[in-house]
């Protein structure tokens, strides 16, 4: 007979694995218990399950389907290795207990980010973002994140762990701390664009007051990377028909991309954009690969300027 787990079964076996994990970091910890969460919680929904968990239900195609239903939600590479990682450390525990027999992470691939073509947003897919959020976008919350995303090219895990004391921004000036990505924390100035909403949230948004961190949810003190892209699917779905073709697979950190592209169109250096953008070596010099990537050239741009030569 199947080893059929009910949901106090299922919460207590995530605690005794949690003991496992002790000499883990907390953070792990956290990381790796909510990823199971979700995942077990995921399992007990499949046809069969009959709203239970099963760990002889944890197989390859359950991994390989859960991944790419990540995916298609836009959750970045990063994050799906992540849970891939917890899934693979769960997995083991279990086949030491004899629950399981076989490690169902073995053999699945996730494809690593291509290195060409980082995204620019066509003028098109800019005007309806802008317009999505100007005119749709009800929380002054979301109306910051998306200026900090737009206007100053910040990564997810720059907003979701901006902090209080990091921020110091006025009714006509604004500047912040930012850099949780590495520990590579950076001093940038903010444009108006992305001035003006945060000052605006701080000022008229709901936010857990007691938090040390700016963006809070209604669950945690902090809202998370997964939280913050959880909106911006949720915006992007306000769009009608012939908006939603435009943006459909555009995620939070093309902003950071095409931000990168518009400061190079406004004359900026690639080593004023490395440092803005927190792209660091570690020894503190700018890292210009990386933001080299982020600036490529494209096909259209030099179409454009083939016409400039003279002979």
């Amino acid at each position: 007979m199947e080893n059929v787990i009910s949901f106090p079964k299922q919460k207590s076996l995530l605690e005794e694995y949690e003991q496992f994990l002790s000499n883990k970091s907390n953070k792990t910890v956290d990381a790796y218990l909510r990823s199971i969460w979700q995942f077990t919680s995921w399992l007990s929904e499949r046809p069969g399950s009959g709203g239970l968990f099963m760990p002889e239900q944890l197989t390859t195609t359950a991994m390989e389907m859960y991944l790419e239903e990540l995916e298609a939600n836009e959750y970045s590479i990063n994050y799906r290795n992540r849970v891939k990682s917890a899934v693979s450390s769960f997995a083991r525990w279990l086949i030491e207990k004899g629950l399981l027999q076989q490690n169902p992470t073995q053999g699945v691939e996730i494809p690593p980010q291509p290195l060409l073509a980082p995204r620019e947003l066509s003028q098109d897919q800019r005007y309806v973002l802008r317009t999505l959020v100007e005119q749709r976008e009800e929380s002054f919350r979301g109306k910051a994140m998306f200026a900090l995303g737009y206007w100053a090219g910040c990564r997810v895990s720059d907003v979701s762990w901006l902090m209080k004391n990091d921020v110091h921004v006025g009714p006509k000036v604004g500047w912040l701390r930012v850099g949780f990505k590495n520990n590579k924390a950076r001093e940038i100035d903010l444009k108006n664009q992305a001035r003006r909403p945060l000052f605006d949230f701080l000022e008229k948004g709901k936010r857990k007051k007691n938090s040390h961190y700016i963006f809070t949810s209604e669950r945690a003190v902090r809202l998370t990377e997964a939280g913050i892209h959880h909106w911006f699917r949720g915006l992007k779905k306000k769009a009608t028909i012939d908006q939603w073709k435009l943006i459909k697979d555009i995620t939070f950190h093309d902003l950071r991309h095409d931000f990168a592209h518009r400061a190079r169109e406004a004359g900026w250096t690639m080593e004023e954009i490395a440092y803005y953008l927190g792209h660091i070596t570690k020894k503190g010099t700018p890292a210009i690969e990386t933001t080299a990537r982020y600036t490529q050239v494209s096909r259209k741009q030099i179409k454009e300027k083939l016409n400039l030569i003279k002979g």
